[in-house]
């Protein structure tokens, strides 16, 4: 795919080109571009990796991938526990590399991250790949720079959260689509459904958005007839569909006396799961839509909708710096390409990453709520528009002042009418929105400063040029305007790595927002690790394995809220009442009276801050309470020991 042109090539050009073939780099390869994205992937893998001996784990999926790494059943079906009793409620293909990493490494908080931080490295390189191959190494360099210092991206990569791996594969997609409509060729085109496929397997329904964009691109933009090119989307999205099933189906085949049951469901069911509790009932106002249980206040978190969604002050801070950049490039990249052939491929990456933005934008603002987290898959879009629209806008600068004057003295015309003036307009807009989201918290307010005074620098740089500046002015003037984009965004960025700034462990975001700032403004937060027990949560285990004589399960516990701690402390079978919601009716109480009766379990802990269910009855009427003395505990609080030994 060809770059966006910045200049016809010249007698310098030339000489360069030919250098570059001598020394084995690509031809259109200039001598900073490696250097520069070695930097940008040092700058990604420092910010990505910073404390990760300390990361704050998902308390939920933490826990599983501890079970996961321990337990062949555990690890393909998504176990809650090393048993497999019951699974996550989520499929387990985003955990299955965090799972590996602890398996191989040991369960230590570090082992657990460093999946995500390699998949968040990853997709940068990864964008600068499929950038570079649409519109060129600075536009490459720029979309890299830019997803790196996306606070959203910088928080949540260190997260174990599905979101990151739903990411990469995503752009892995998109760059193989767009291989696909450069080469004419199939096999990239049925890679892009591969990829698609596995997505499904990190975040189900969600990896499906781009469907709908990548079909209307490859059809609009490909080669071949149009009967061809629509029997080759319809190949690779049967490609897509298969994949993307696979695990749905073979958990629908397997016996469920062979299988966890299934979190979410009220039928064990892993359609309802996948369709219903993570799909339908996100848009309905019918929670239990599709066989899914009621979700809770943390899986079904509330405001984060409509149409202000990716610009509240909340979450706007986290994605939304460079947007109207990116709707701007978006729009002009289709418009200033309106009499290019059908097949344009510089129109054909507005159009795929536009599209992209567009639909995760639709859907986020439609669905019932949203975390501030789940805007990370629409960052590479931002980034690719923000890099090309760049590069375009830079393109129609420079075609200004090296167009042929029709005479020696007369200054050079502008080849597009006044469209040169997009890219110091593009610097000021993206600088002046910077402004409105900090001015609610006014949290990096030092820097807006240092972002105006770059963003003079460059603009008066740029509009001042005449036919005797120096092009290193030019180019100190260019990056001087980059910066003044960057700078405010990196500084939320760059505050995720103190803890009081990067949110809570199931909800990552960072600066001084969300719910849960305030709590952690007063008090500082604790990480949630693994094989980091409390000594409350210690008592407990060391009174669980004193009194442990044969059981299968150390004990049951109402919900996973009650679990997830001693899960991550040490990977024991537990026997998970109710599931992630405390609603999925598992074990029902005649499952748990036979447990007890055959002495595979002999506790059960109960907590007040999930519902009452017929498992939770059951215990409430048939074991003994213990003093809370006995396990290490002054009170019970929240929480109640059972004893169900018969003979107790």
């Amino acid at each position: 795919m060809t770059a966006i042109p910045a200049v016809q090539p010249t007698g310098a050009h030339r000489g360069r080109r030919a250098a570059s073939r001598r020394s084995g780099r690509p031809e259109d390869a200039p001598r900073w571009e490696r250097p520069a994205l070695a930097t940008v992937l040092v700058v990604a893998t420092l910010l990505y990796g910073w404390g990760i001996g300390h990361a704050a784990l998902h308390p939920f999926y933490g826990a599983a991938i501890r079970s996961m790494s321990g337990s062949w059943r555990a690890f393909f079906f998504g176990g809650l526990d090393s048993s497999g009793s019951i699974t996550i409620d989520k499929l387990p293909g985003a955990f299955w590399p965090d799972a590996v990493s602890v398996w191989l490494f040991g369960p230590h908080t570090w082992a657990a991250a460093l999946p995500q931080v390699v998949e968040g490295v990853l997709t940068v390189w990864l964008l600068h790949r499929i950038v570079r191959a649409w519109a060129g190494p600075f536009a490459a360099l720029v979309a890299a720079l830019t997803l790196t210092l996306t606070p959203v991206t910088v928080v949540l990569d260190r997260a174990t959260i599905p979101d990151t791996a739903l990411t990469l594969l995503l752009v892995a997609a998109a760059g193989a689509l767009q291989k696909a409509v450069r080469t004419e060729r199939l096999l990239p085109l049925i890679t892009c459904g591969i990829w698609v496929g596995l997505a499904f397997q990190t975040k189900m329904l969600q990896a499906w958005l781009v469907l709908p964009v990548f079909a209307a691109v490859y059809q609009l933009a490909a080669p071949g007839t149009r009967l061809n090119r629509a029997l080759r989307v319809l190949l690779a999205g049967a490609v897509a569909l298969a994949v993307s099933c696979s695990w749905v189906l073979i958990a629908w085949v397997t016996p469920a006396a062979s299988r966890p049951y299934l979190d979410g469901t009220s039928g064990n069911d892993p359609f309802a799961l996948v369709f219903g509790y993570n799909g339908l009932s996100r848009f309905s106002s019918d929670a239990t839509a599709f066989g899914a249980v009621a979700g809770t206040a943390a899986s079904r978190t509330t405001g984060n909708t409509g149409w202000d969604m990716l610009i509240n002050h909340t979450v706007g801070p986290q994605i939304a710096w460079f947007l109207p950049l990116a709707a701007l490039a978006a729009v002009l990249g289709v418009v200033w390409r309106a009499g290019q052939p059908r097949t344009d491929l510089l129109r054909t990456g507005f159009l795929m990453w536009g599209g992209w933005l567009a639909v995760h934008t639709l859907v986020f603002s439609s669905s019932n709520g949203n975390h501030a987290y789940y805007t990370a898959v629409i960052a590479p879009a931002l980034a690719a528009l923000t890099g090309g629209g760049l590069a375009l806008f830079r393109s129609e600068y420079e075609s200004k002042y090296t167009a042929v004057p029709e005479a020696q003295h007369e200054p050079a015309q502008e080849a597009g009418g006044r469209r040169h003036m997009a890219l110091p307009a593009a610097i000021v807009l993206t600088v002046a929105w910077a402004l409105v989201l900090d001015w609610p918290t006014r949290f990096v307010s030092w820097l807006l400063p240092v972002a105006v005074m770059l963003a003079l620098c460059g603009v008066v740089g740029l509009w001042t040029r005449g036919p005797r500046t120096s092009p290193r002015m030019v180019h100190g003037a260019l990056a001087a305007g980059i910066a003044a984009t960057l700078v405010v965004p990196a500084g939320w960025a760059v505050s995720s790595l103190n803890p009081l700034y990067a949110g809570a462990a199931t909800s990552p975001m960072t600066g001084p927002v969300g719910k849960t700032y305030g709590a952690h403004h007063r008090h500082a937060p604790r990480g949630v690790g693994l094989d980091q027990p409390s000594a409350r949560d210690t008592a407990l285990l060391d009174y669980l394995t004193t009194h442990r004589h044969g059981e299968k399960y150390l004990l049951a516990t109402q919900a996973a809220y009650t679990a997830e701690p001693l899960l991550r402390a040490k990977s024991e079978p537990v026997l998970v009442m109710g599931g992630f919601t405390g609603s999925t009716p598992f074990p029902t109480a005649q499952q748990l009276g036979g447990l007890v009766t055959a002495h595979q379990l002999r506790y059960a802990l109960l907590t007040t801050q999930r519902p009452t269910t017929p498992a939770t009855i059951w215990v409430k009427s048939h074991c003994t309470r213990i003093r809370p003395t006995a396990y290490g505990r002054r009170t019970d609080g929240s929480f109640a020991l059972y004893d169900c030994n018969p003979q107790a």
